[in-house]
């Protein structure tokens, strides 16, 4: 098959496959874009390779997108990580227990009413005492997000902690 036929043929799968992963990933639609291309990419790649008369490649179409979908969900699921007691800076010493009892029910108490990405960056930055680029690299996010979500992350536990006083 020509390189012409090959680029018609996937040009006028596109449409469906397009559809297809749209409803794998939704609401994502950079994400389905991005797919898309990286299916239809491989297809070319790969055109010498593939019987174009005897077999749909439709078929062929969706079971890469389709796989290049699990793989972007593993990618991006986020694990859970436990907070080892080694990672805390040297405690203050306080001089009242009941205080510190009490002190620290009510940010447990805060830190659970956050959702889970303003908890993780409070975490970080202010019980293990990373700055913004150390919080980071740890997340794998950008600096200016770790910033930006710490501001809003704290905003959020100022109102939570002033609706439980």
């Amino acid at each position: 098959m020509s390189s012409g036929d090959a680029a018609r043929d996937l040009g006028e799968q596109r449409a469906a496959l397009h559809r297809y992963v749209t409803r794998l990933v939704a609401p994502d639609l950079h994400q389905a874009e991005d797919i898309v291309q990286e299916t239809l990419l491989r297809a070319w790649q790969h055109a010498d390779q593939l019987d174009w008369a005897e077999r749909p490649i439709r078929q062929w179409l969706f079971r890469i997108a389709r796989n290049l979908v699990v793989d972007a969900w593993r990618k991006d699921r986020s694990v859970p990580i436990g907070i080892a007691a080694d990672l805390f800076p040297e405690r203050a010493d306080r001089g009242d227990l009941a205080e510190t009892v009490a002190d620290r029910h009510l940010l447990v108490h805060g830190l659970r009413q956050l959702p889970a990405r303003h908890r993780e960056i409070l975490v970080h930055v202010h019980l293990f005492g990373r700055g913004g680029d150390d919080t980071a690299a740890a997340l794998g996010i950008p600096r200016g997000t770790v910033k930006s979500r710490t501001h809003h992350a704290l905003r959020a536990m100022r109102v939570v902690l002033g609706e439980a006083a």
